[in-house]
């Protein structure tokens, strides 16, 4: 049921907010002249795919999970995309190829392997990763895979399609604070 939800709901974002993903990339080419980041995460039974999003950082920044990246990388612009959870929009183009789901657990980087352990140990990757789920919702970032690996096997646990729009739903309200990105300490 939920891939019918995905497919239909990704559908339905990217036509009827193509005018909003057209202004956001015309906006991302004036800010940084490379509006898409396209990344490689770890998605179902550990397949990996190309994750795409707006971009928030400066093209030079380094490629690493975001509780690890320099916060003075992020420009003007991404901080805005960022606090409204508009940089995650083109990732309806990972669900619509089923890639993704809209709810479930985030996709990591290959190189987090003590997050991907424990999610192999909790059987997370049995499941689609999702551009929102229950550790957005509650705040809980990469920086602590044990517990994120926990939350993302309770939520897989208890998805149903109320739970699926609520997390959605949740996310589109500005709950939760996203991955936490480390300041620069002063000189």
């Amino acid at each position: 049921m939920t891939r019918f939800l995905d497919v239909l709901l990704s559908l339905l974002g990217l036509s009827l907010g193509a005018p909003l993903l057209l202004a956001l990339f015309a906006l991302g080419l004036l800010d940084t002249g490379s509006p898409l980041f396209f990344q490689t995460r770890v998605g179902r039974n550990q397949r990996l795919f190309t994750l795409v999003k707006f971009r928030t950082m400066r093209p030079d920044a380094a490629h690493v999970a975001t509780h690890l990246a320099d916060a003075s990388a992020i420009t003007r612009w991404g901080a805005f995309l960022r606090r409204v959870k508009f940089d995650e929009l083109p990732q309806l183009w990972n669900v619509l190829k089923g890639e993704m789901s809209l709810a479930g657990p985030r996709p990591c980087l290959p190189t987090q392997t003590e997050l991907i352990a424990e999610r192999a140990r909790r059987g997370v990757f049995s499941a689609r990763p999702g551009v929102t789920g229950l550790a957005q919702v509650q705040g809980i970032d990469m920086s602590d895979p044990a517990r994120l690996a926990e939350v993302d096997a309770q939520m897989l646990q208890e998805l149903s399609v109320g739970t699926y729009f609520r997390y959605i739903f949740l996310t589109a309200l500005g709950r939760g604070t996203g991955d936490r990105v480390r300041r620069k300490k002063p000189d």
